[in-house]
């Protein structure tokens, strides 16, 4: 047994042998105990290792075996010394190295008279020198350094950071290797009492073994590992403290594994990554004493200190505090239930003093526990020395009298304060007391500059981290002064609650002494603002007190953290990670923070800082500032508009917004608000400005007629023309960084950018600036940029991205950029025009979707590099949170919401209503009906609906009866089929019959009816947000999302609208929905006859996955057989197999068509359903119950790598399919090159592993060949699949790409209909709990029957002017996208759509002159259609067709 235990493949006895210097003093101290002593030693040293468990009958044998074992170690340890002695010289002898190769750096950059006059003689030759002068001589410091930048345009000191930074970071390395040598080098083996006075031990103790894993508090495994250094040097070598984070779990699991078989201690800290959690809860629990602080309940719960526990009560609830520490914790608690998780850092503090008046052991352990808590929470290392020593001394103690470890009585900082780096030691008690130190000493005292309060993590700045000091005097050099208060993170909301106001805040009556009046707040923590990390954990985020507290002191509220997730080099790679970006982004959104800016990370294990960040930060704040307390009358503001994609009448255009008639509603709330908005005429006339933007736009070229035109127009609505000309060298000036900056201004980047760096990737793309024929360029090489003026408000389009005819290609290639007339566009906003805030007026633009980081914006971001400073108020329907989250994190968009427009019932028309009544008439009378039977079989087929409704199925004939119940069963599914009728005006209340119409889309309760009837009465109140954003001021937050699946949740509008956490997805809801739609597509597919699919292709998108909660995940599981598991704190940690016989079928397989937008906010997500593939692909189930597996291994006999990939997206940074783009243009001959287009688009694979957009084209192919079902989600009335292009370039994209597909002439000689194995489920999310997926063509048809070709929906659409005919021609473009992907060409659809459009003067010449080319668009389509045979029309209708579309073309060209 002792031979097995101590065998050299033990994990156990390796962990040992690691430290080859702890075996010679254990064999030592076992020889010299007596028997009784031996016996508790292997009692209390009862692990799962067997060594001490040897039968005393075995005594002669195991001290042979010992004996071998002291001989053979003292070898290997004197072999280890002689090869750490080597080392050790190694290392002195780099270091000296690296100090001569600093001294030559610092000589030749200050080499020279001039240079030596200016630092007042000081010897500057070596860094030593250096350092000297800026501690001695700070002015001269100064004046040097200013010298050195000016020196060859700032090269030199370029090159000193350069090559300065290099080898510090060397230095540093080696430093800290000599430190570990130097440790385990001291003397650990002398016999008898060493330095007991000192704290130290003496050498007759037994080694510990304490294992440390820290989650989010990886900023300080140096400290610890410094910590565990001088545990080893205090007890020579006996107290091994093994160091590692949560991602030495995934990485290096072996390693932990072996440290926590030989632990006596475990020490856990805020962790909480489900795998994590449960890898370290499968091991930890032999390990006699185990801490856990702040970290997953469940892991929580394995805390063991003594005869105190926190397992979960044996009632079945969750795990937490026991009754003593709950006891406890409500002697410290406030009243407010949001400032109990505040009340918890009191009682860390003077718990332990009350409980030593408490007798029994039990109270002695929780004393303990508090007391460790107390020394770890008040961090630094001497309070983490003297923690560990008491642990030690009490839990896994040392024998011996002298064998106690000192420790020190906990070195407290308050929990919270201020600090400032120039006020070195000291911490002020409130920020009162700060601020009067400031006035006196302060780098910005008596300026009267705007303060930004600065919240801090408490542990940074305990352990001094260097970041903190940087980025208060970075503020400083911006002109901000910064109120920087330390906290411990939970309680942030009653430091912005108690001791921060501001000029607006009415009530103050909560202020406490020591309170300030600031500008903005600013959080370098992130988190909820509620409870913090706690609060995320415990999902109490308390949203609403957020918004109160936030909302009271009405000023900008901006997230501006480093990444302590993730490093440096992997956000410049791939943009911020799942976790990383919500705690950054989606947890501070539902606060209602705006702006957010990483400003550094994580190199290794230290936080380093992005100084470049800093000052875009420090710009933007400035901006905020600026709007609340500059006169408005001073004010420039610029509204932009879109006009993409161009030549179809897209100029002043945005998704469900009125634009013409809500820009005359803003530009009267921006006179009335006091904005100089001109000579405003009193009945301003929106169609009329958009007239003379499409006027400014053909003049651009400078024609002088046209610029005539163009200034006609303007004068006609009370505007003037603006027309800035940016030459190539001012747009090269704005588009540089400055000369001199290096890694103190970028930070530790993979490499080092350029000052011209934008610009080398501009004319890579574009030829040199100003080249003949770019772009916006004049003849001269200027780009001209146009605008219309009121006073200063300042009204453009948005301009073209790229070149004419493929304007938004870049948007879909990460390495591209935008046109230079696109950059010095935005450019001149800030720089020529001094625009003071920007308006992007609906949804959506384009500047938010330029390449750069997917999350997360660096300086070299296209989004940030262009908006530059200038604060961004984005106008976003309500109802698109996932596209408004890329405008809000991405284009720094503060969102304000708007309603969609009031919903309408399709009714009946034309010969639809004919039939209906024919089919009553027919039931209500039988016998006379006979002679009805003809008639409406013919009507039948001249409506298009025998398709849909059969008379005849698979060779058999309906009873007439049957089908006619069946028509008029139809007929009403079309007659009550929701719309959107028209088109919302920005800040215009619904009339009552329009609140009507929503309540009864909506249903519901009365009570819930008459509060969203008061609610939808609030919209005036999105004028409201688009003034308080304008003021600087803070904007309310809510959700996103349908108001038919939401409800009141939605409402009122005019908010800053987030998403959901994305670690709540799919939500409990969401899971059972989509397992209920799973099985009803399974269902219907069989009842095809067709058995179960062996692939379904499911397409994930961002936005029904907000709206819904994640139905679409829901379907996923479903499909696989799988579910979710919720860890203690509801957040969704892993989706788990469902066995095959609780399954009863067989599993099938899942290819993801995941958007850009899911991948992008829902990364763990992604992460966890990769992690279910791989796990079902391996699962010991037979191939013909597990399509999952079988495909893989078919793949895998192939040679195919990583073959379990499943979830398909653009790639990375990369957006869209551009399958639309090419049907738009017109750029495609057959289907087949789409679906090529799709595939070469979508074959980049994510999950877990570093799998972040590899490229897997012959994983995906080979999928597609077996996908018998594609399955995708319609998420609402509004976005339907023949109402925006992206259905048909993704869906009906995704299964040309498959191929294969057999298409055959339907019955009634209608076009044709989907055959052979491929069907399309469309699973209408917004429908209810009843609603039954439906095949794609019925739902194609159903739509066009209630929308495109519904008079009633013509007319709402057309009434709306320019937008309305906007509309039309999208939706006859999207027709054409179906029939070139989905091969969907119903005659009665052109037919009718041509007939309502076309042949109806009066509809003609309505949309011909409110916007003609759209009206020429819809020409175009039905020409396109025909030629390209996918609408039989005659020759006549055809020809008249073309006619018209020439005779538009010449109107629209100038030609007369």
């Amino acid at each position: 047994g002792l031979s097995a235990a101590l065998a050299p493949n033990n994990p156990r006895t390796r962990t040992r042998m690691r430290h080859a210097y702890q075996v010679p003093v254990v064999v030592r101290s076992l020889r010299a105990l007596p028997k009784k002593k031996k016996t508790s030693f292997r009692d209390r040293n009862n692990r799962k290792s067997r060594c001490c468990e040897v039968k005393r009958r075995s005594r002669t044998r195991a001290e042979d075996l010992l004996e071998l074992l002291e001989r053979e170690s003292e070898k290997e340890l004197e072999d280890r010394k002689k090869m750490l002695v080597q080392e050790r010289e190694r290392c002195v002898e780099e270091l000296n190295q690296v100090a001569k190769e600093l001294d030559e750096v610092y000589r030749d950059t200050f080499e020279g008279n001039e240079m030596k006059k200016v630092a007042r003689g000081a010897d500057l030759s070596t860094a030593r020198g250096f350092k000297l002068l800026g501690r001695d001589d700070p002015e001269a410091m100064a004046a040097v350094l200013e010298l050195l930048r000016e020196r060859d345009g700032g090269r030199a000191w370029k090159d000193l950071q350069e090559r300065g930074h290099d080898l510090r970071l060397r230095e540093r390395r080696v430093s800290e290797r000599l430190e570990d040598i130097e440790a385990e080098l001291s003397p650990r083996f002398a016999e008898g009492e060493v330095g007991a006075e000192d704290g130290e031990v003496s050498g007759t103790d037994t080694s510990v073994n304490i294992c440390l894993v820290c989650g989010f508090e990886s900023f300080n495994l140096s400290l610890y590992r410094g910590v565990a250094r001088d545990l080893r040097r205090r007890t020579e070598g006996r107290v091994n403290l093994s160091v590692f984070s949560d991602r030495d779990v995934e990485n290096n699991a072996g390693e932990v594994e072996e440290a926590l078989a030989g632990s006596d201690v475990f020490f856990g800290s805020l962790l909480f990554d489900y795998d994590v959690v449960q890898w370290l809860r499968e091991r930890v629990d032999p390990v006699p004493t185990r801490f856990v602080f702040e970290s997953d309940l469940d892991l929580m719960a394995l805390t063991r200190v003594g005869t105190f526990t926190m397992a979960p009560p044996k009632d079945g609830k969750k795990a937490g505090p026991p009754p003593a520490v709950k006891k406890i914790l409500e002697l410290f608690g406030s009243n407010r239930e949001e400032d109990r998780v505040a009340g918890y850092l009191t009682m860390l503090k003077f718990g332990p003093k009350l409980l030593r008046y408490l007798p029994g052991k039990k109270v002695k352990h929780l004393r303990n526990w508090l007391e460790v808590y107390g020394y770890w929470n008040q961090a630094g290392a001497t309070n983490v020395l003297s923690m560990f020593s008491l642990i030690v001394n009490e839990y896994a103690g040392l024998a011996g009298a002298h064998s106690k470890l000192k420790t020190d009585e906990v070195t407290e900082m308050p929990n919270q304060g201020c600090v400032h780096p120039n006020a070195r030691g000291m911490v002020f008690k409130d920020p009162a007391s700060y601020l009067e130190w400031y006035e006196r000493e302060g780098p910005l005292k008596s300026t009267g500059a705007p303060r930004v309060a600065l919240l801090l993590y408490r542990k940074h700045v305990i352990t001094n981290m260097s970041y903190i000091p940087a980025l208060i005097s970075e503020m400083e050099d911006g002109g901000l002064v910064p109120v920087p208060i330390f906290i411990n993170g939970v309680e942030a909301h009653t430091v912005v609650r108690d001791l921060l106001t501001t000029a607006r805040e009415q009530d103050k009556t909560t202020l406490k002494k020591g309170a300030v009046q600031v500008d903005a707040i600013v959080s370098t923590i992130g988190f909820p603002l509620v409870g913090g990390p706690a609060g995320s954990v415990e999902a109490g985020r308390q949203q609403e007190i957020g918004a109160e507290i936030l909302s009271s002191k009405n000023v900008p509220y901006v997230v501006a953290a480093p990444l302590l997730i993730q490093d440096i080099e992997s956000w410049e790679a791939t943009g911020m990670t799942g976790l990383q970006s919500i705690v950054l982004y989606a947890l501070p959104e539902l606060d209602g923070a705006i702006d957010t800016v990483p400003i550094g990370g994580l190199v290794g294990d230290d936080i380093f800082l992005v100084k470049e960040r800093v000052k875009r930060l420090v710009g933007r704040l400035r901006g905020w500032i600026d709007l609340a307390t500059k006169p408005r009358d001073e004010v420039n503001l610029a509204v932009m508009l879109y006009g993409f994609p161009p030549g179809v009448g897209a100029t002043g255009t945005a998704a469900l917004l009125n634009v013409p008639k809500s820009l005359e509603g803003l530009l009267k709330r921006l006179k009335g608000d006091g904005y100089d908005v001109g000579d405003l005429p009193g009945n301003v006339d929106g169609e009329g400005i958009l007239t003379a933007l499409r006027a400014l736009e053909d003049a651009r070229a400078g024609a002088a007629h046209l610029v005539g035109a163009a200034e006609e127009a303007a004068a006609a609505v009370g505007a003037e023309v603006v027309r800035e000309e940016v030459s190539p060298s001012e747009l090269s000036r704005w588009l540089s960084f400055p000369e001199h900056w290096g890694p103190t201004e970028w930070g530790p980047l993979p490499y080092l950018p350029d000052s011209k760096i934008l610009l080398d990737r501009l004319e890579q793309q574009w030829g040199q600036l100003g080249s003949p024929g770019q772009l916006g360029a004049t003849p001269d090489g200027k780009y001209a940029c146009l605008g219309l003026r009121f006073g200063k408000v300042t009204v453009g389009v948005q301009p073209m991205l790229g070149i004419e005819g493929d304007p938004m290609r870049l948007l879909f290639e990460r390495d591209l950029t935008p046109a230079p007339y696109y950059c010095a566009y935005y450019k001149a906003l800030e720089f020529s025009w001094d625009i003071n805030a920007v308006i992007h007026f609906g949804t959506h633009g384009t500047v938010e979707w330029l390449p750069g980081s997917p999350v997360g914006n660096t300086g070299l971001s296209w989004p940030d590099v262009l908006l530059g400073n200038l604060p961004n108020v984005y106008v976003y329907t309500a109802n698109n949170p996932s596209e408004s989250v890329v405008a809000k994190r991405r284009g720094y968009g503060t969102i304000v919401s708007h309603n969609v427009p009031p919903y309408g019932r399709s009714g009946l028309y034309k010969e639809l209503l004919s039939l209906r009544d024919l089919l009553n008439e027919y039931r209500e009378d039988r016998a006379e009906g006979a002679a009805l039977r003809e008639p409406i079989e013919e009507l039948v087929k001249a409506t298009g609906l025998y398709s849909e409704c059969p008379l005849e199925r698979e060779g058999e004939v309906l009873g007439f009866d049957v089908w006619v119940q069946e028509l008029l069963s139809y007929l009403d599914v079309v007659e009550n089929r929701l719309f959107s009728e028209g088109l919302h005006v920005f800040g215009q209340v619904p009339t009552d019959a329009q609140v009507e119409a929503y309540l009864q889309a909506y249903g519901g309760e009365a009570a819930e009816a008459a509060e969203i009837s008061h609610l939808l009465r609030r919209s005036d109140e999105e004028l409201d947000g688009v003034a308080r954003a304008l003021r600087g001021e803070y904007v309310l937050p809510t959700p996103g999302g349908d108001l038919l699946r939401d409800g009141p949740g939605v409402l009122p509008t005019g908010r800053n609208i987030h998403a959901l956490d994305p670690y709540r997805m799919p939500s409990e809801t969401a899971e059972v929905r989509g397992a209920a739609a799973a099985s009803k597509i399974l269902d219907a597919h069989r009842r095809q006859g067709s058995g179960f699919p062996e692939t379904c292709s499911v397409a994930l998108w961002g936005l029904d996955a907000i709206k819904t909660g994640g139905d679409s995940v829901g379907i996923v599981l479903a499909l696989v057989g799988a579910r979710t598991i919720r860890d203690s704190t509801g957040r969704v940690a892993r989706f788990e197999l469902i066995s095959l016989d609780e399954l009863g079928r067989p599993r099938c397989d899942v290819v993801a068509n995941v958007s850009a937008l899911f991948r992008d906010q829902f990364k763990n997500v992604l992460e966890l359903l990769d992690d279910l593939m791989l796990r079902a692909s391996r699962a010991d189930e037979p191939v013909e119950m597990n399509f999952v597996k079988k495909h893989t291994e078919e793949l895998e006999r192939e040679g195919v790598d990583r073959a379990s990939s499943r979830m398909f997206s653009n790639p990375s940074g990369d957006y869209g399919s551009m399958v639309n783009e090419r049907v738009g243009s017109g750029n495609w001959d057959e289907g087949g090159e789409l679906g090529d287009t799709w595939v070469s688009r979508n074959a980049f694979s994510y999950g877990k592993g570093g799998e972040a957009g590899n490229a897997r084209p012959e994983v995906l192919m080979a999928l597609l060949e077996t996908t018998d079902r594609v399955v995708q989600g319609v998420d609402s009335v509004e976005y339907g699949l023949t109402d925006i292009q992206e259905y048909y370039a993704n869906t009906g994209a995704a299964d040309e790409g498959r191929g294969g597909r057999e298409a055959a002439e339907g019955e009634g000689g209608e076009g044709r209909v989907w055959e052979g194995k491929v069907g399309c489920s469309i699973v209408e999310y917004f429908g209810g709990e009843g609603s039954e997926p439906k095949e794609i063509e019925d739902v194609l048809k159903l739509e066009y029957r209630s929308k495109l070709l519904n008079p009633k929906w013509a007319e709402a659409m057309v009434s709306q002017g320019s937008g309305g005919a906007f509309e039309v021609s999208q939706r006859m473009t999207a027709l054409l996208g179906w029939g070139a992907t989905a091969n969907f060409s119903e005659n009665f659809v052109w037919d009718q759509a041509v007939e309502t459009y076309v042949e109806d003067a009066e509809m003609a010449d309505r949309l011909r002159k409110s916007n003609p080319e759209a009206f020429r668009n819809v020409l175009r389509r039905s020409i396109e259609a025909a030629r390209r045979g996918m609408w039989d029309a005659d020759e006549d209708k055809l020809e008249m067709l073309m006619e018209l579309y020439r005779e538009m073309d010449d109107k629209l060209e100038g030609v007369e």
